[in-house]
């Protein structure tokens, strides 16, 4: 069933997604995916869920697509009053549980928070978040007066490496960016 014992902190974890309602009778949820390809989700074989500061680790039973979504049934979870009781919660995985990647590769946890510089050296401010569009993905950057920000403003760069990122240093908690300060 469900283990609450030896869940690490949620900053040692990355949200996967969410499971968002019950859907049938026995126990199955719809999942809401933030894997590329959204079925990526479902090759994780035990998930840690989050409903506000409780964490419990449960394991994924079956899951599939289903029409424009996912469906997955965990351990434990056998009728819908049960699903209920778990619909809202975050799916988490611990970080050191990710696959690793490529020399040049990177995971967009490890974008949030970075300090934002242009190669003129005016600080923009920090990652917050990053977004996925149509045609390229999308780097949150929120100013602020005391992390010794240009401004307190919250732009959008598009994040397309070698073009306006210029530089990631993770050591150094900077990215290098080519980016007017007035856009």
């Amino acid at each position: 069933m469900s283990e609450r014992a030896n869940v690490q902190p949620a900053d040692d974890h990355v949200v996967l997604g969410k499971l968002t309602s019950p859907y049938g009778v026995k126990g199955w949820l719809k999942v809401y995916s933030y894997t590329g390809p959204m079925e990526g989700i479902l090759d994780y074989p035990e998930w840690v869920l989050r409903r506000g500061e409780s964490l419990e680790r449960r394991r994924l039973l079956q899951g599939r697509r289903h029409g424009k979504g996912l469906v997955a049934q965990l351990e434990g979870c056998t009728s819908r009053e049960a699903a209920e009781a778990l619909a809202g919660a975050e799916i988490l995985l611990p970080k050191v549980e990710l696959p690793a990647l490529e020399a040049d590769e990177l995971y967009w946890h490890q974008l949030e928070g970075l300090r934002v510089v242009t190669r003129e050296g005016s600080v923009l401010g920090r990652v917050d978040h990053l977004f996925e569009t149509g045609a390229n993905d999308v780097m949150v950057v929120k100013g602020s007066l005391e992390a010794d920000a240009i401004d307190a403003r919250e732009r959008l760069l598009p994040f397309l490496p070698e073009e306006v990122i210029l530089e990631v240093d993770l050591e150094g908690g900077v990215m290098t960016v080519d980016w007017d300060p007035d856009f």
